[in-house]
Protein backbone atom coordinates (compact mmCIF):
# COMPACT_ATOMS: atom_id res chain seq x y z
CA UNK A 1 0.00 0.00 0.00
CA UNK A 2 1.32 3.42 -0.92
CA UNK A 3 0.22 6.99 -0.32
CA UNK A 4 1.02 9.53 -3.02
CA UNK A 5 0.73 13.17 -2.04
CA UNK A 6 0.60 16.07 -4.45
CA UNK A 7 -0.20 19.77 -4.60
CA UNK A 8 2.60 21.48 -2.71
CA UNK A 9 4.30 24.59 -3.96
CA UNK A 10 5.19 28.21 -3.35
CA UNK A 11 2.46 30.70 -2.50
CA UNK A 12 2.30 34.19 -1.09
CA UNK A 13 0.88 35.01 2.35
CA UNK A 14 -2.91 35.16 2.28
CA UNK A 15 -3.23 32.82 -0.67
CA UNK A 16 -4.74 29.34 -0.79
CA UNK A 17 -3.39 25.95 -1.75
CA UNK A 18 -4.86 22.46 -1.93
CA UNK A 19 -3.16 19.14 -1.24
CA UNK A 20 -4.33 15.67 -2.12
CA UNK A 21 -3.13 12.21 -1.17
CA UNK A 22 -4.27 8.99 -2.79
CA UNK A 23 -3.85 5.47 -1.49
CA UNK A 24 -3.09 2.64 -3.87
CA UNK A 25 -2.56 -1.08 -3.52
CA UNK A 26 -4.53 -3.91 -2.00
CA UNK A 27 -6.32 -3.45 1.32
CA UNK A 28 -9.61 -4.06 3.10
CA UNK A 29 -10.39 -0.46 4.00
CA UNK A 30 -8.95 2.79 5.30
CA UNK A 31 -10.12 4.15 8.60
CA UNK A 32 -8.75 7.49 9.80
CA UNK A 33 -6.69 9.67 7.49
CA UNK A 34 -4.67 12.69 8.46
CA UNK A 35 -2.26 15.40 7.47
CA UNK A 36 0.85 16.19 9.48
CA UNK A 37 3.53 18.76 8.84
CA UNK A 38 7.11 19.31 9.82
CA UNK A 39 8.81 22.67 9.63
CA UNK A 40 12.60 23.02 9.62
CA UNK A 41 14.11 22.26 13.03
CA UNK A 42 10.68 21.46 14.48
CA UNK A 43 8.86 18.29 15.42
CA UNK A 44 6.20 16.82 13.20
CA UNK A 45 2.76 18.07 14.24
CA UNK A 46 -0.77 17.01 13.50
CA UNK A 47 -2.58 19.36 11.14
CA UNK A 48 -5.92 17.62 10.74
CA UNK A 49 -7.51 14.21 10.91
CA UNK A 50 -10.69 12.75 9.50
CA UNK A 51 -12.57 9.53 10.19
CA UNK A 52 -14.05 7.27 7.54
CA UNK A 53 -17.40 8.81 8.37
CA UNK A 54 -16.13 12.33 7.76
CA UNK A 55 -15.66 13.63 11.29
CA UNK A 56 -12.74 16.07 11.30
CA UNK A 57 -10.46 17.57 13.93
CA UNK A 58 -7.85 20.27 13.52
CA UNK A 59 -4.72 21.52 15.16
CA UNK A 60 -5.09 24.83 16.97
CA UNK A 61 -2.87 26.72 14.56
CA UNK A 62 -4.95 25.84 11.47
CA UNK A 63 -8.48 25.74 12.90
CA UNK A 64 -10.76 27.92 10.78
CA UNK A 65 -8.27 28.22 7.90
CA UNK A 66 -7.73 24.62 6.76
CA UNK A 67 -10.32 22.05 5.74
CA UNK A 68 -9.72 18.31 5.53
CA UNK A 69 -11.98 16.11 3.43
CA UNK A 70 -11.89 12.68 1.85
CA UNK A 71 -13.38 10.68 -0.98
CA UNK A 72 -13.69 7.10 0.21
CA UNK A 73 -14.48 5.79 -3.27
CA UNK A 74 -11.17 7.22 -4.49
CA UNK A 75 -9.24 6.42 -1.28
CA UNK A 76 -8.11 10.03 -1.28
CA UNK A 77 -7.74 12.67 1.40
CA UNK A 78 -7.59 16.39 0.70
CA UNK A 79 -6.40 19.45 2.57
CA UNK A 80 -7.63 22.87 1.53
CA UNK A 81 -5.44 25.56 3.03
CA UNK A 82 -6.68 29.16 3.06
CA UNK A 83 -5.21 32.38 4.44
CA UNK A 84 -1.75 30.88 4.45
CA UNK A 85 0.94 32.49 6.58
CA UNK A 86 4.71 32.01 6.55
CA UNK A 87 4.42 29.83 9.66
CA UNK A 88 2.56 27.27 7.56
CA UNK A 89 5.75 26.60 5.63
CA UNK A 90 6.60 22.93 6.11
CA UNK A 91 6.73 19.53 4.51
CA UNK A 92 3.22 18.13 4.66
CA UNK A 93 2.75 14.39 5.10
CA UNK A 94 -0.40 12.38 4.66
CA UNK A 95 -1.13 9.45 6.91
CA UNK A 96 -3.68 6.66 6.76
CA UNK A 97 -4.70 3.77 8.99
CA UNK A 98 -4.97 1.01 6.43
CA UNK A 99 -6.55 -2.34 7.24
CA UNK A 100 -5.76 -5.53 5.37
CA UNK A 101 -8.70 -7.27 7.06
CA UNK A 102 -11.24 -6.37 9.76
CA UNK A 103 -8.66 -6.61 12.54
CA UNK A 104 -5.18 -5.91 11.16
CA UNK A 105 -4.24 -2.34 10.52
CA UNK A 106 -1.12 -0.24 10.25
CA UNK A 107 -0.19 3.35 9.72
CA UNK A 108 1.04 4.29 6.27
CA UNK A 109 2.85 7.55 5.47
CA UNK A 110 3.08 9.45 2.22
CA UNK A 111 6.35 10.84 0.91
CA UNK A 112 5.72 14.45 1.90
CA UNK A 113 5.09 17.54 -0.18
CA UNK A 114 6.69 20.92 0.45
CA UNK A 115 4.55 23.99 1.05
CA UNK A 116 6.34 27.32 1.13
CA UNK A 117 4.56 30.52 2.07
CA UNK A 118 6.66 33.53 1.26
CA UNK A 119 6.44 36.94 -0.34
Amino acid sequence: VQLQASGGGLVQPGESLGLSCAASGSFYNIRSMAWYRQAPAKQRELVATITAGGSAKYGNSVEGRFTISRNNAKNTVYLQMNSLVPEDTAVYYCNANVYEDMWTGRAIWGQGTLVTVSS
